[in-house]
């Protein structure tokens, strides 16, 4: 039985972070060491249109900080070709829309924040587990920023692999819960932050109205029908992302764990895909290092004993 909602549908998403104590302190683990947001207020998500052909500007969350920032924070389930230039179009708007007339306003701006959460790929040829993309107006020599009142960050969710033992700090809990939350029985991490608590009150499909059970319902629907037909497809995805961390990280790092040369340790294409498809079925890694760790350590005591060991390790060897 499924026991709470789903964070990635539409409603499920704003039901979880129309609740500003959650948005808060999600965009205060996304900020930590930066900033502490104390309070915000959610502004109207549709703004009037700039265009002549009346298209409007349409948020899944706007909102103001105590300190006068805007926040845009959206949930993108359809991969789209141009989506980082859509999102660039629409933050340019809550800029433009600053504007004062007369002639004593001197483009003093407020800082616009962009936080996007996608399932899917920005860029499918980049390889690695680097989920969270913070993009800002910097000087490419200095590296320094040059402007901060213009700011994004991609929350890439099919990059995040990994498993509960692994997160290790407030913004690797929260993604966790949130990709994993329709398949747990009790929210993780209630014991490191306290408002993971009111995270499985809000989540919880026992508090439900029957009015809001009927909306959850119509959402899920709507958003099965669109993953259907993608599941295979990511499921491949997410297997040659395996596949890449452990060809360009996993598998170097053994030799000098095990004490062999890099000669000695070779891996077959067919003999990591096995591995993943046989031996791994959490999503992040943990797994996979240890299935390949473990051959090492085989290897390694082959060799300590003078005994034959295959020069490239293959599927038939496993």
């Amino acid at each position: 039985m499924v026991v709470f909602i789903h964070p990635l549908t539409d409603w499920g998403f704003k039901r979880i972070f129309g609740d500003k104590e959650l948005l808060i302190d999600f965009l205060n683990s996304l900020l930590e060491g930066e900033r502490v947001i104390t309070d915000l207020s959610y502004l109207n998500t549709e703004s009037q249109p700039v265009e002549s052909d009346g298209r409007k500007t349409v948020y899944d969350l706007y909102c103001e900080t105590d300190t006068g920032e805007y926040i845009i924070v959206e949930m993108q389930n359809r991969g789209q070709t141009c989506f980082k230039d859509r999102a660039l179009y629409y933050m340019s708007q809550s800029v433009v829309k600053q504007a004062q007339k007369g002639k004593g306003w001197r483009f003093n701006l407020t800082a616009v924040y962009g936080i996007y959460f996608v399932n899917f790929l920005l860029d499918k040829n980049e390889p690695g587990e680097h989920f969270c993309k913070d993009i800002a107006l910097i000087d490419k020599r200095t590296g320094k920023v040059f402007n901060n009142k213009f700011r994004q960050i991609y929350i890439e969710l099919p990059r995040f692999m990994k498993s509960e033992a692994d997160c290790n700090n407030f913004l690797e809990y929260w993604i966790y819960n949130l990709l994993n939350m329709n398949k747990l029985k009790e929210i993780s991490f209630k014991d490191r932050k306290a408002i993971f608590d009111r995270l499985e009150q809000i989540a919880s499909q026992a508090n439900l109205t029957d009015e809001e059970r009927a909306r959850l319902d119509e959402d899920w629907k709507n958003y099965n029908d669109f993953f259907n037909t993608v599941d295979f497809a990511r499921d491949e995805g997410r297997a040659e992302e395996k596949l890449e961390i452990a060809k360009r990280h996993l598998v170097p790092q053994q030799p000098e764990e095990h004490g062999l040369d890099k000669s000695q340790l070779k891996f077959s294409k067919d003999a990591l895909v096995n591995i993943i498809d046989e031996y791994t079925h959490e999503s992040g890694v943990r797994g996979l290092e240890k299935q390949i760790a473990k051959v090492a350590r085989v290897t390694a005591k082959k060799i300590a004993m003078e005994q034959k060991y295959p020069a490239t390790v293959k599927k038939e060897h496993l």
